[in-house]
C-alpha cells in the first residue's frame, strides 16, 4: 500500500470566484473611501438611484438596488434623516415622490470624486497589469450603455 503524500492539483479556474474576489475588493476599497463623507456603498447606491430617477417610488427603488421594498422604506428614512433627501409623500399609501436635496447633490459629487480616485487605483496605468485589462474590459463591454 502506497503512502505517498499527494497533494491537489490548483482548483479549476472560476470567472465567477474570481469576479466575486475582485468585487470584494473593490467594495472594501469603496467603503473606505466613503466612510469619510458618511456613506456606505449600499447608502451611496440608494442615493444615486434617487438622483438618477427623481421622484422614483419606493417599488421602483428597491427593484434598482436588488433590495426590498421595506429595506428601501428604511434606507429612504436613513437619507431623509441626514438632509439627503425629501420624500415628498403626501400620505401614507401614497405614490412617492422621493428626491435628492442640495446637500445629497453635493455628497454625490464628493463620493463621485472618491469613486474616481478608488477606479484610478485599483484600475488605472499605475495598478496591477491584470486589473488594468480587466478595467480596460469592463470600460469596452458596457461603452455602448446611454450615459445621462
Amino acid at each position: 500500500m502506497s503512502t505517498e503524500n499527494t497533494r491537489p492539483g490548483p482548483p479549476a479556474l472560476s470567472v465567477s470566484v474570481l469576479v466575486l474576489t475582485l468585487a470584494r475588493r473593490v467594495e472594501g476599497e469603496l467603503g473606505a473611501a466613503l466612510a469619510p463623507l458618511d456613506l456606505t456603498v449600499a447608502r451611496l447606491g440608494l442615493l444615486g438611484h434617487i438622483a438618477g430617477v427623481p421622484g422614483v417610488s419606493f417599488s421602483d427603488l428597491a427593484r434598482m438596488s436588488g433590495i426590498t421594498v421595506q429595506s428601501a422604506h428604511s434606507g429612504v428614512k436613513a437619507l431623509v434623516a441626514a438632509g439627503l433627501v425629501h420624500d415628498l409623500t403626501a400620505r401614507p399609501g401614497a405614490a412617492s415622490s422621493i428626491e435628492v436635496t442640495r446637500r445629497g447633490r453635493e455628497l454625490l459629487e464628493r463620493a463621485g470624486r472618491e469613486i474616481a480616485r478608488v477606479d484610478e487605483e485599483l484600475f488605472g496605468p499605475d495598478a496591477d497589469p491584470i486589473q488594468q485589462q480587466v478595467g480596460a474590459a469592463f470600460r469596452e463591454a458596457f461603452s455602448s450603455l446611454p450615459r445621462d
